[in-house]
């Protein structure tokens, strides 16, 4: 386990659980939110994004937690020895993205969240993206993850008690 991708809908727990990797294996961490966007939620150039992450999945070992462009998630899965797609059921990252919300609400900072940009800024968009990649982008994320299992682990993480267990297991 030296080059992980972690994948999931938001609010699963993904940034957490591939934080805790990167340090438990001494792996660099890369937040692809950080990549794709600039203070005030200024969306940077889909090309720009992928130059940034093909330049991380060039390096030996790494941690990649998140999306980024689609263009990018196959060569970033293909470079991985190890996808780890966290995929609860909608309502668990509904409940756990309002928790994070009223936790940036009380102040809290978000770790992994890309500079400069207000997480409250962006929460009605949060849930309605949370909804359109249940929908939408999942099902398809599914089938590329399964025409690439060969050669590399998948977890796939579809319980808050199986996420826990994973991270245990680190």
């Amino acid at each position: 386990m030296q080059r992980v991708a972690v994948i999931g809908n938001a609010g699963g727990g993904k940034s957490r659980l591939a934080r805790t990797l990167a340090a438990r294996r001494g792996l660099p961490f890369h937040a692809v939110d950080k990549l794709q966007w600039r203070p005030g939620w200024k969306a940077v150039p889909d090309d720009e994004v992928g130059a940034a992450l093909d330049a991380l999945i060039s390096g030996t070992s790494w941690v990649i937690d998140g999306w980024g462009p689609w263009s990018t998630l196959e060569r970033r899965f293909v470079a991985a020895d190890t996808i780890v797609l966290v995929d609860h059921p909608l309502w668990v990252h509904f409940w756990w993205a309002a928790e994070r919300q009223i936790a940036c609400a009380r102040g809290e900072a978000r770790p992994d969240g890309p500079d400069g940009c207000d997480m409250l800024d962006v929460t009605q968009r949060l849930f309605k993206m949370i909804w359109d990649i249940d929908r939408n982008s999942m099902p398809r994320l599914r089938t590329l993850i399964g025409s690439l299992e060969h050669g590399r682990q998948v977890h796939r993480i579809t319980s808050p008690e199986l996420l826990d267990a994973f991270v245990a297991s680190i």
